[in-house]
This record gives structure tokens, C-alpha cells and sequence, in this order.
């Protein structure tokens, strides 16, 4: 058997999983025991729920298991922003690139009617936020990055609005942002109270396993995922591991996984809030450059603040990248709102991010009845959902347009091996961060 040497684990104090309605209720149970099933699905994130779940709708007879190392919503799913994105955040201006922009903006609109609707049938509490989003520059030397971005959206026939100055600062609740690109079509949302949603409404042909991280596998017919106190058998396979796909011996050499961190504060109290939000609604806001910072004012009146980038092979972060992330995301912050330069953080933590060079995923069928989903280039929200919903339906020979266009964005680049691997993308983050300036 192939021994899976790579494991989740908990990364610093998960901010949205600790605020979720939801994060006291049991999902699934642990894995032991002897066990068989007609499908099974490694990795319990939006892909792997998605997928879960179409299986079943289209095929209610059948048996199918999700297994998830960690609890649901602890992993990559409940780690990041939080943002279903609408518009892909490299809109070109060129027509080939417009049509692109359309295709994956019609998936992307796909996932959140999706996720919308279930969360609605569902009564899922995950906060919800029909907020838009904004693309915001400190710096007037990334202006014209904003520009460019707008280009983009017009050529490609998506409204937008430019905010800067005064009508901006009222808005946000800070004048630190020179100018922002606004697009109304984003969700903002509690990532691991949606995913926990998501997963514990699924039909009863699925079972869902937690805390249960896969030891070994061995792929062949039944498949074998062995476990620390059990085994499980499956007819067809599928890995949505993202960032683990490598230690399970799938998806070499395409995957560039990189660590980012995040802060979230305890909630404004009422003073705070009168004083200096009392206008302002919940808002989401990434940055102009690409190492810049993602900033969010939340619902229950917290800001969260995310940065810095860390190249790990381990797949985990230390204490030391931890507390270093912590002192960034506080001269960020503070940078932001320095009325509230006291406000202590509550929670930090880390998270991956699977990246491919060329923002291609991972959307495949790797053997007879094994197949791999992963790549989704930290907009997995949005990604992730249309991914797993149309895995499921490529998996049942269901031809589609929507397959065609991912099928067609499924090449990702290779990416050399170890050393030089972590030498390059060491060298890349560097030059990336020196020139994001007061973006961080």
C-alpha cells in the first residue's frame, strides 16, 4: 500500500471555525472499522461536499462515503476569506480573454445560485452577505492596476463602479485606500459555517467520516484507504485532498501549495462601533497587488485581516510563522485603523492555498474508476462547488458546455521538483512582496 506521510492538521486558532453557529455540533463520526461503498470521496471541503452531493442526487441507490482528516470545516474550506467570487480577479481586456472571463463568470454564478439555494432550503447560518466586493489600492502606484482590472470588466460587459476619496473612506470606515474597484456579485460569508451546512444536509446514501485522516491506499479494484482503526473499500475514487494530492501519489509536479495567514479581532464593542462604524455595512476588500492584504468588516462586527506568504513543503506552519504573521497582520491593521490600534486579535491561524502556474486546475480521471479535483487558486468557494458538482456529473457520462469549459482550463503547467521547487518559489515571493509596498 501507497502510506499517505503527509497529513492536516491544525493550524493556530481557526477563527471561523471558532465563531460558527455550528462549530459545537457533531458532523459524521470517526472512521472504524470495516467498510464498503460504491463511491468514496477523500477530502470534505467544497469540492469534495459538491461532489458528494451530486453523486447522490444522481444516484439515490448507491452508497457514498466523504472522509475528512480534520472535522468539517477546519481545513482549506473554512480557513480562507471567505469570498464566492463572481468575477475572476485577473479580468483581461483582450476578446479572447473576455469570452474567458464570461465562461468562468457563468460557473461562478452557477456555484453561488447553487450555495444560495441550498443554504436557503437548509436554513444554513453562515452569514450570509450579498456585499459585492472591492479591489482596493493604497499606493498611486497601483492605481493603475485598478484601471487595468476595469478595462477588463467593461470589455467583458460586467458592471463595476469606481469609488475613491471620501465616498470611499465612508464606505469602508478608513481613509487608508486611495481608490477601489466595486462589483456587486460577490458573497461574503462565514466559509466554515457554509461548508458545515452544506455537509451535514447531505442525502442519507452519503456517510460522512471525520476526524479520520487516510494512513494508507492502495488504488485498484475495490480501491483500499486504510485507516488508523479501519479500512474502506470503494468502487470508484475520488481525491479532492488539494493541497495533499502529492503524498497521495497523484498530481505530481503541478501543484505549488503556499502557506497564508489570517487574523481576526474580537467584535468592535458598542463604543467603538457608534464612534467609527456606525454607517458603515459589511464589506470585503482584496488588494490591487497580489501579495497585498485582504481586509473584511463582518457582520458581528470583527475585522478580519490576511497576509503574508510562506512556502512550506511540511504542509504545516509553525508557531514561529504564526506569531510572525501575527506581527504583520498588526502593523496592517493598524496601519487601517488606527483608532482602534488596541483592539487585540482573537484568533490566527494559517491556511493553504494550491496554486498551478498557469491558474489551470486539476480536473481529471487518473486510472479505471479513479479521478482527482484540485487546483482551485484561492477562489475555492466558487471553484470548488461548480468542480465537484460537474466531477460528479463527468463522472456519470453527462456531457455538458460547463464540462467542455473546464475540461478546456484543466492543463495546469509542470512545476519543477524539489529543490528547486522551494528555491523558485521562494525567490517569487520575495519579488512579489517588495513590490506590494503599502498594499501589506
Amino acid at each position: 500500500m501507497h502510506s499517505i506521510r503527509k497529513r492536516p492538521a491544525i493550524d493556530g486558532q481557526l477563527g471561523w471555525f471558532e465563531t460558527s453557529p455550528s462549530s459545537h455540533t457533531s458532523i459524521g463520526q470517526r472512521l472504524t472499522g470495516q467498510h464498503r461503498f460504491d463511491f468514496a470521496v477523500i477530502g470534505a471541503g467544497f469540492t469534495g461536499v459538491a461532489l458528494a452531493r451530486r453523486l447522490a442526487e444522481l444516484h439515490p441507490q448507491t452508497r457514498i462515503a466523504l472522509v475528512e482528516a480534520l472535522e468539517v470545516g477546519q481545513g482549506a474550506s473554512g480557513r480562507n476569506a471567505g469570498f464566492i467570487i463572481d468575477i475572476p480577479h485577473n479580468v483581461d481586456g483582450g476578446e479572447a480573454d473576455a469570452a474567458a472571463s464570461r465562461k468562468l463568470h457563468a460557473l461562478n454564478m452557477f456555484a453561488i445560485d447553487r450555495l444560495r439555494g441550498l443554504k436557503d432550503r437548509f436554513g444554513i447560518d453562515c452569514a450570509w452577505q450579498e456585499a459585492g466586493k472591492y479591489m482596493s489600492a493604497h499606493e498611486s502606484a497601483h492605481i493603475g492596476a485598478l484601471e487595468t482590472f476595469a478595462e477588463g470588466l467593461k470589455a467583458a460587459g460586467f458592471s463595476y463602479e469606481f469609488v475613491e476619496g471620501a465616498a470611499l473612506s465612508q464606505r469602508l470606515g478608513t481613509d487608508y485606500y486611495k481608490a477601489a474597484i466595486y462589483t456587486p456579485g460577490n458573497v461574503l460569508v462565514n466559509p466554515a459555517s457554509l461548508v458545515r451546512g452544506l455537509a451535514a444536509s447531505l442525502p442519507e446514501n452519503v456517510s460522512v467520516f471525520t476526524g479520520s485522516p487516510v494512513t494508507a491506499c492502495q488504488y485498484g479494484a475495490p480501491h483500499v484507504l486504510a485507516f488508523a482503526d479501519g479500512t474502506l473499500r470503494a468502487d470508484k475514487l475520488v481525491l479532492t485532498v488539494g493541497s495533499f494530492s502529492e503524498a497521495f501519489g497523484r498530481v505530481r509536479n503541478r501543484l505549488a501549495t503556499l502557506f497564508t495567514y489570517a487574523s481576526l479581532t474580537e467584535p468592535l464593542s458598542d463604543a467603538e462601533h457608534a464612534a467609527h462604524f456606525s454607517d458603515v455595512q459589511p464589506w470585503g476588500s482584496t488588494s490591487a497587488h497580489p501579495a497585498g492584504t485582504t481586509v473584511r468588516y463582518t457582520p458581528d462586527r470583527r475585522i478580519f485581516v490576511r497576509n503574508t506568504f510562506h512556502y512550506r513543503p511540511s504542509l504545516h506552519a509553525s508557531d514561529a510563522d504564526l506569531r510572525a504573521a501575527a506581527a504583520h497582520h498588526r502593523q496592517s491593521f493598524e496601519a487601517r485603523f488606527p483608532m482602534l490600534a488596541r483592539k487585540p486579535f482573537a484568533y490566527t491561524w494559517g491556511g493553504l492555498i494550491s496554486m498551478t502556474l498557469n491558474h489551470h486546475s486539476v480536473f481529471r480521471r487518473e486510472s479505471d474508476n479513479l479521478f482527482s479535483v484540485v487546483g482551485c487558486n484561492g477562489v475555492g468557494v466558487a471553484k470548488g462547488t461548480y468542480l465537484g458538482h460537474y466531477m460528479a456529473e463527468f463522472m456519470a457520462g453527462m456531457p455538458s458546455a460547463a464540462i467542455d469549459d473546464i475540461a478546456a482550463g484543466s492543463h495546469p503547467n509542470w512545476i519543477p521538483p524539489e529543490p528547486i521547487r522551494g528555491i523558485g518559489a521562494a525567490m517569487r515571493l520575495r519579488r512579489e512582496l517588495a513590490g506590494a509596498g503599502g498594499e501589506v
